[in-house]
């Protein structure tokens, strides 16, 4: 896929609204890509992120029919952390704030 960033990528309108609510979690989005198999990334999801048949098939779908699947939120740290992994695995993956 020729994407090897060291940091997820943030969009700039998260980085404007980034401070203005600290309550609001972060979001780890999987994008698609014209590279993977539909059933290496339900693997990627469910033996990654421990996701059911049906979840992982359901995030899978969702990247594949609307161009992406949020497939975690939480702390910005750790969505970093799946962001990466999501990389290592030949995914497309950045990390956004939640929309208010």
């Amino acid at each position: 896929m020729g994407m090897s960033t060291a940091t997820p990528d943030l969009d700039e309108d998260t980085r404007l609204r980034e401070h203005r609510d600290p309550t609001r979690p972060w979001q780890t989005v999987v994008w698609n890509d014209p590279v993977n198999l539909m059933s290496y990334v339900v693997r990627v999801f469910r033996e990654y992120f421990g996701y059911s048949l049906e979840r992982a098939t359901q995030l899978m779908l969702a990247v594949h029919h609307d161009g992406h699947a949020i497939v975690a939120e939480g702390a910005r740290e750790q969505m970093e952390l799946h962001a990466q992994a999501m990389h290592d695995y030949g995914l497309w993956a950045t990390v956004r704030k939640a929309p208010a």
